[in-house]
């Protein structure tokens, strides 16, 4: 549980510590419904760094990741120590409740970017500079 705490610690930090504790809560609760979900693998941490990997090299392929921040190729280094421990708080909270912020979304963009998928997807809810999204009949486990 402690990895899966730090790994799902890490994907609020690096895709939402800009955003008001509600927006941060709500990206915890798409890896958390992604990893109860059939269509996604099983473990918080395996959600976080799904993506193909260089084979021999064991990093993720630029670009090609689920969760934006973990193959920018850029490393994961916390410089906010403040935002660091809200990311964490949160992280334990999504972990410790049934509610879902999200009507069970499994899926988010950022408002500055516009992908074709989520054409695809029902619309939940926008939180800060976050748009949420769940499939019309969300495969939960």
């Amino acid at each position: 549980m402690l990895e899966g705490l730090a790994c799902l610690a890490l994907a609020v930090y690096f895709e939402a510590r800009g955003e008001p504790v509600a927006g941060q809560l709500a990206v915890a609760q798409v890896v958390i419904n992604r990893a109860r979900s059939t269509k996604f693998p099983d473990t918080l941490c395996e959600v976080v760094k799904q993506g193909p990997i260089y084979e021999g090299a064991g990093h993720p392929v630029k670009h090609k990741c689920q969760f934006s921040f973990w193959c920018d190729g850029k490393p994961e280094i916390i410089h906010d120590y403040q935002a660091w421990q809200t990311a964490e708080e949160v992280a334990k909270a999504a972990m410790q409740t049934s509610l879902d912020i999200t009507e069970g979304s499994t899926f988010y963009h950022a408002t500055s970017v516009d992908p074709k998928w989520r054409y695809t997807k029902t619309f939940t809810i926008r939180l800060g500079q976050h748009v949420f999204y769940k499939e019309s009949n969300n495969d939960q486990r």
